[in-house]
């Protein structure tokens, strides 16, 4: 009968894989205290915004009494509508509604359709002092936008345009900062093809409209959403060039609602608020992966 002899140091080496075989370095572990300021400043930063929106929502479902309460009730006890019927009925709503649905929707149109033509002509079309064209467009990002309120003022109003939709539109039509989004994805896009269109007898706006707006579509978008939603919660610009009611917008209807209601019935300007903000909060919520993926690939690119 013969015997197998069994190097034991060999199993143990066996059963005991090579440490860089069990797995990738991680690296150093992140400290216990870093960890623990880090999710704090996360928590911080989730309170900061989504308190004042809880708030916001939860009075505006309250009945007024329960507003004043102390103390706070977070979560309203009973809910009810009745403020939401008052703030429509107290302001011409379905007008704020219909004013800012014209300017922002042709408003965006027009801005992104500028900022199309602008970026395409900085990236694919030589001409004279473009560069020092560019350098002042990008400037004037660094000027607030207060800066021009009085001389577009004055030019609407020596057209005429005061109190009107092409007073309200036309003068913000032009974004610097469109057009640098859009200029720094297409400068992306591989020229040969472009060439190659110009061969075939393809001119400037087909070769745009065929080739360079598809392909920016993503950054295009992203654009669009942004614009928009500068647009619709404009203030300081219908406040100063509107002067009656029927022209107003929704931010401008917000405080035409509190003169109406005064300091006293909050539940009902809590109830105009949500008319104002809850169309944006939607639209962001729907495009948020659209608007942060636009913006990372123009990043990365």
């Amino acid at each position: 009968m013969s015997t197998l002899t069994v190097d034991k140091d060999a199993l143990a080496g066996a059963a005991d894989p090579a440490p860089q075989n069990r797995g990738r370095d991680r690296g150093p572990r992140r400290p216990l205290w870093k960890t623990s300021l880090l999710i704090a400043g996360v928590l911080t930063t989730i309170a900061v915004f989504f308190v004042p929106l809880f708030w916001l929502f939860s009075s505006a479902m309250k009945p007024h009494q329960d507003i004043y309460s102390w103390p706070l009730q977070w979560i309203p006890q009973e809910f009810t509508f009745e403020n939401f019927t008052a703030a429509w009925n107290s302001a011409p709503f379905d007008r704020f509604f219909l004013n800012s649905i014209i300017t922002t929707g042709v408003g965006t149109a027009l801005e992104i359709s500028l900022a199309i033509l602008c970026a395409y002509a900085f990236v694919f079309v030589d001409f004279k002092f473009k560069k020092i064209a560019f350098v002042l467009i990008i400037g004037s990002l660094m000027l607030p936008g207060h800066v021009t309120l009085i001389v577009n003022y004055i030019t609407v109003a020596n057209l005429g345009w005061l109190n009107t939709y092409a007073g309200l539109i036309l003068p913000g039509i032009a974004s610097a900062f469109a057009m640098f989004l859009l200029f720094q994805y297409m400068r992306t896009i591989d020229k040969d093809i472009l060439q190659a269109a110009e061969i075939d007898g393809a001119g400037h706006i087909r070769r745009m409209l065929t080739i360079v707006v598809p392909l920016s579509s993503p950054m295009i978008l992203t654009a669009t959403l942004i614009v928009m939603v500068g647009k619709w919660n404009e203030y300081v610009w219908p406040l100063i060039v509107t002067s009656t009611a029927d022209m107003r917008t929704l931010p401008i209807g917000l405080l035409f609602l509190r003169s109406q209601e005064g300091y006293s019935n909050w539940g009902v300007i809590m109830a105009g608020a949500v008319f104002v903000s809850l169309p944006m909060l939607i639209l962001f919520f729907l495009a948020q992966k659209r608007i942060i993926g636009g913006l990372a690939a123009g990043a990365m690119k």
